[in-house]
């Protein structure tokens, strides 16, 4: 490879891949805690924030492989998160799961529409959160 492809630090400049790391992004600290202890030990790295302007400043600095957000969040809303993720080219690869009280199919073709893989209702249960977690990206 010649010089102009490599940055300083000797790493390929058109190679950016995603980090293993899941961000959680929920105002309520209840669903924050479960969500997050549940991963952890399954094995999974976490990363969390409260609010969506956050979770967005998250996902950009970390380039997660999976991205769990809760639509109604003060700052930006999950859905906002999730537009401007799936506008970030580098960003293409990560799958994000909207976590949501709202249940009306209004609701969930807006954040399917947005880019979403996947639409969780609350309450949901821990299994039913790592099973969907596990079927985007595999166990750790």
């Amino acid at each position: 490879m010649s010089a102009p492809d490599r940055l300083s630090s000797g790493t390929v400049s058109s190679v950016n891949p995603l980090s293993d790391t899941i961000v959680v992004a929920d105002d309520s600290m209840t669903i924050l805690a479960m969500t997050s202890s549940r991963l952890e030990r399954a094995g999974y790295d976490i990363v969390t924030a409260t609010r969506g302007d956050d979770a967005l400043r998250l996902v950009q600095e970390t380039r997660p492989r999976l991205v769990l957000l809760d639509v109604e969040m003060p700052g930006l809303d999950g859905v906002e998160v999730a537009q401007h993720i799936r506008a970030d080219e580098s960003l293409a690869g990560v799958f994000i799961v909207l976590l949501t009280s709202l249940s009306e199919e209004s609701h969930v073709a807006r954040g399917m529409a947005a880019g979403a893989n996947a639409y969780l209702t609350k309450p949901f249960s821990p299994q039913d959160l790592q099973t969907q977690v596990e079927a985007l990206i595999g166990a750790p």
